[in-house]
């Protein structure tokens, strides 16, 4: 069965096979077919693509055309609208930039805009006349510009007032109206402490709405290539303004001959306004000016710092021509704090000076104060060893005759007491010179050094006394004085508690020879020692005779010492006291005891109050009118 269906199947598959190669021919047929057709369209699109390039050329050349129309009707407005321009801002400069500065100012770069434009389309033919005629206006705009220029400064460089600036500083330092009536400005008094944190408000030189013009106007100078003629215009209406301002202040140039010629109050009174007015020029003045310097000239290609610098230079000559006489003058004493003073406030605005003056263009400034600064110290430290010299050898022949303190003494522990005020200038000082060595140690040493030429002295000055008692009360008194003088202020801390209590012994050896040379001839009259010669011996082995001449003796030697030193001083009440019971610890048991053993031999004479004329009562009272100097005297008369 299965092979009978064989020959079917093959039968079949032949079949198929057949169709198959039958469909494959159809298909070749096709595909011959197609390509023929692909053929003939490409042909077709050739030849059509051929009979269409000269329409593309046309249409390609219509559109360039019409680009090019656009084009020149672009430009040509531009140029009518620079016409335009340039016609509106013609009218705008011939009318002048006093009706409306802005505006001209807005014209004139209007003006540069139509020539920036004109030099970059040099093919337009009627570019070179419009430059010709926009550069003419720009030439006229620049003259009247100037002019300008030259008037707002000349409007807003006025001098100020002393009462504006005096308004600008901090009140604990703006003078009453009297003393500005009386000496030009206010004093300021040493020290000044505070004055680091003191606010001061910078003035207004030139109003804050033309300082934007006259930035603009700068600018515009500069670029018309007037940079002289601007620098010229600043400098002159500004210098001029700034040196009549400090003139109205009070501040004038002056020499070393006009400050030898002074008095010294009227020296010291120069002295006080110059500091005033050094700061007021540094922190109100000048730093006004290089405000206003910096805000015109922003963004200008100026030389501002030279400007400046010129400007300022009169100005700084005449302001440091007073401080540079003082340090030139002739040194002494009482010129030491004032030099510390003007030392001081160089200082103190040296950081300002630095700021307001940097720049290489100012360098001159800033070595002009920094050569005040070092020479004011100079002066200031040959002043103080001129005067450790002259307290050593001061020669006045001027003798307190009642032994109190002399009037050197209480001059240089004031003048140390006020050193101790300028103890951070004091340290700065001493820094200017050698930084090597701790300031406060090189203050120590000097004032050490001081107290010892005082010392020094005093023992010269006591010699002059005949009475050796005065001498020493003389010592005793002075050196008191230097103790208790240290002991309350700050000189203590420098000079130490070594110091104050080597010099408390050096009082109290003085107060020990005062008693021992004083009284020691009293107190030996009351010794009964040596009493005892011939004839009428009491009891005690001493002559009635001899007791009666030694009451006698001790009534004229207390009279005496009371005649004398009741008109002797000792200022300081606590040790007047202390040195009235010394005498009396020594003296009035001496005399009781005296009395005692040797009253009754002359009690039973017809006047025995001629030989014991005071009590023990009565001489304590009478100790207690020693060292009041005159002030008794005169109640006693």
């Amino acid at each position: 069965m299965a092979v009978a269906a064989l020959p079917q199947a093959m039968d079949a598959l032949s079949r198929r096979a057949t169709m198959l190669r039958d469909s494959l021919r159809r298909s070749q047929g096709n595909t011959d077919g197609m390509v023929a057709i692909l053929g003939s369209f490409d042909h077709r699109l050739s030849a059509l693509e051929a009979a269409m390039r000269p329409t593309q050329v046309r249409t390609h050349a219509i559109r360039t055309a019409h680009e090019n129309i656009d084009r020149t009707i672009k430009a040509a407005d531009g140029i009518l609208s620079q016409f335009d321009l340039a016609r509106r801002a013609e009218a705008t400069i011939l009318r002048g930039p006093h009706e409306d500065l802005e505006s001209y100012l807005e014209a004139v770069d209007v003006l540069k805009g139509i020539v920036r434009f004109f030099s970059s389309n040099k093919n337009f033919k009627s570019s070179e006349g419009v430059l010709n005629h926009v550069n003419n206006l720009l030439a006229k705009s620049t003259l009247k510009i100037e002019e300008e220029f030259k008037q707002l400064m000349g409007t807003y460089s006025k001098p100020i007032e002393p009462d504006r600036l005096f308004d600008c500083l901090p009140k604990s330092l703006r003078p009453t109206k009297g003393d500005h009536e009386a000496d030009g400005g206010g004093r300021s008094d040493h020290p000044s402490k505070g004055l680091e944190t003191a606010v001061y408000r910078t003035p207004t030189l030139i109003p804050p709405r033309i300082l934007p013009l006259m930035n603009d106007i700068a600018q515009q100078l500069v670029q018309a290539g007037n940079q002289q003629t601007c620098y010229k215009i600043y400098r002159d209406s500004r210098a001029s303004a700034l040196e009549v301002s400090l003139r109205k202040l009070g501040v004038e140039k002056l020499t070393k001959d006009d400050v030898q010629k002074m008095q010294w109050e009227a020296l010291e009174a120069k002295i006080g306004n110059w500091i005033h007015f050094m700061r007021i020029a540094v922190k109100l003045l000048l730093a006004g000016e290089r405000k206003i310097c910096d805000q015109i000239f922003d963004g200008v290609n100026f030389n501002k710092g030279h400007c400046f610098a010129e400007l300022t230079a009169n100005s700084i000559i005449t302001l440091f021509s007073f401080g540079d006489a003082v340090a030139k003058s002739k040194r002494s004493p009482e010129k030491l704090f004032v030099l510390l003073d003007m030392y001081e406030v160089m200082r103190e605005l040296q950081p300002e000076i630095e700021e307001i003056f940097e720049g290489k263009p100012c360098t001159e400034m800033r070595e002009a104060a920094s050569s005040l600064t070092k020479r004011l110290a100079q002066t200031a430290q040959e002043t103080f060893s001129d005067f450790e010299e002259a307290v050593e050898k001061d020669a006045s022949k001027t003798i307190v005759q009642d032994g109190t303190v002399h009037p050197l003494t209480s001059y240089v522990i004031n003048y140390v007491k006020f050193l101790f005020d300028y103890q951070s200038t004091l340290k700065l000082l001493f820094q200017e010179f050698d930084s090597g060595t701790e300031a406060e140690s090189q203050l120590a040493v000097v004032t050490t050094r001081i107290m010892q030429a005082l010392q020094n002295n005093l023992d010269g000055k006591s010699k002059q006394y005949k009475d050796p008692a005065l001498t020493y009360l003389f010592l005793m008194n002075n050196i008191h004085y230097m103790v208790r003088s240290v002991r309350r202020s700050e000189a203590k801390d420098i000079l130490g508690d070594d110091w104050i209590q080597r010099h408390r012994r050096i009082v109290q050896q003085n107060a020990n020879q005062y008693k021992r040379v004083a009284w020691a001839k009293i107190l030996q009259t009351l010794s009964v020692q040596g009493a005892g010669s011939s004839g009428d011996l009491t009891s005690s082995g001493v002559s009635r005779a001899t007791i009666k001449e030694r009451f006698k003796s001790f009534n004229t030697q207390f009279e005496e010492l009371h005649a004398k030193q009741s008109q002797w001083i000792v200022p300081d009440q606590e040790l007047r006291e202390s040195l009235r019971l010394a005498v009396a610890e020594v003296l009035l048991p001496a005399y009781r005891s005296f009395i005692k053993r040797f009253g009754n031999l002359v009690e039973n004479n017809k006047n025995p109050q001629k030989y014991v004329r005071y009590s023990p009562e009565a001489v304590d009272q009478l100790l207690g009118q020693f060292f009041e100097g005159q002030q008794w005297a005169e109640q006693k008369r």
